[in-house]
């Protein structure tokens, strides 16, 4: 687990998995509204050497950002359910890129078979603390979070 004490702070652990990242990586973010799923995405396209300005997915489902040096594919399927088989989401969580998924437990069986769920929880007693668990789920995504986690105490220590 890590705290993040801010914004800032949140993108700067985005920028650092972005720099990690891998094609056919996945991430499923977790957390309530406002946890800073998108800031973290947004500091995730940074690392990936991606310019443009990164939206929340919320109604168009996925958002494709092909300019840095893997692909980004954002998506929130929080409006979609247990209906992603009819989107093709294997053809993203197999591709060549980095695939981002907000609201992912929603996928119920549809998850991609190996993903790093990051858990994004508000502190109580700030506004902008949060607390990131990492769950990995498969060999690919417990090999990115150990580079996530060792990056990030070589620079918090």
């Amino acid at each position: 687990m890590i705290t993040i004490e801010n914004l800032q702070a949140t993108e700067s652990l985005g920028v650092m998995i972005g720099v990690a990242a891998e094609p056919g990586e996945n991430l499923i973010l977790t957390g309530d509204l406002g946890a800073g799923k998108t800031t973290l995405t947004k500091g995730i396209a940074k690392g990936l050497g991606i310019t443009q300005m990164i939206k929340s997915p919320t109604y168009t489902i996925i958002r494709e950002y092909d300019q840095g040096r893997i692909p980004l594919y954002h998506m929130d399927v929080y409006r979609i359910g247990h209906d992603a088989d009819d989107l093709g989401l294997d053809e993203y969580f197999e591709g060549d890129g980095l695939s981002v998924i907000e609201w992912g437990s929603q996928l119920g069986e549809d998850v991609p078979e190996d993903y790093l769920e990051l858990i994004l929880s508000k502190d109580e007693q700030s506004l902008e603390k949060r607390e990131v668990t990492f769950i990995a789920h498969g060999k690919k995504s417990e090999v990115l979070k150990q580079k996530i986690m060792q990056e990030w105490g070589q620079s918090h220590v």
